[in-house]
């Protein structure tokens, strides 16, 4: 047997399908609708209507009159059209100008075009896991602290007159 041995046929096919998945691209055409979750190891290009799930490897784009009403999960998320759900972005999110999320976003970096319209929370950063608490999810304690207020709550210097 020879130091240097070749690998078998089948491995460099399914390596060859491996790779042709990551750079595919799949689109869900004007005019057409799906009802239910859609999932690529590629890219998946939104020009008509997903009622579902949209789940895209590499990049998930919403074109402009595209309409996704579930969330998105996907490394690079490019919104030119209306999501009603989650976008959850491993990388990075575009939100483009005229486009409208109404949904929170959790990613490492955002672009949001003046004229998009963004209704929901925005999660960013390294670390972006929740605090676990005895089995519940709770909010960062950043989170938390911001929620009380900055300046004390007025109190009533003099007592109110009675009798008068």
């Amino acid at each position: 047997m020879g130091i240097l041995a070749s690998k078998p046929a089948g491995d460099a096919a399914a390596a060859a399908r491996a790779a042709a998945a990551l750079n595919s691209l799949s689109v869900v055409g004007v005019g057409m609708t799906i009802r239910g979750d859609v999932e690529t190891a590629g890219v998946v290009k939104i020009e008509g209507t997903v009622e579902g799930h949209v789940i895209g490897g590499t990049q998930v784009l919403v074109a402009k009159g595209g309409v996704v009403k579930g969330d998105i999960e996907t490394k690079e998320a490019i919104i030119g059209g209306t999501v009603s759900g989650a976008v959850q972005g491993g990388e990075r999110v575009e939100i483009q100008a005229g486009a409208t999320v109404q949904g929170d976003i959790t990613t490492k970096r955002i672009a949001v075009a003046e004229g998009a319209s963004l209704n929901g929370q925005v999660r960013m950063g390294e670390s972006l896991d929740r605090v676990v608490v005895k089995g519940k999810a709770a909010a960062p304690a950043s989170v938390a602290s911001m929620t009380r207020p900055s300046v004390p709550v007025a109190r009533v210097a003099v007592s109110p007159r009675s009798g008068q």
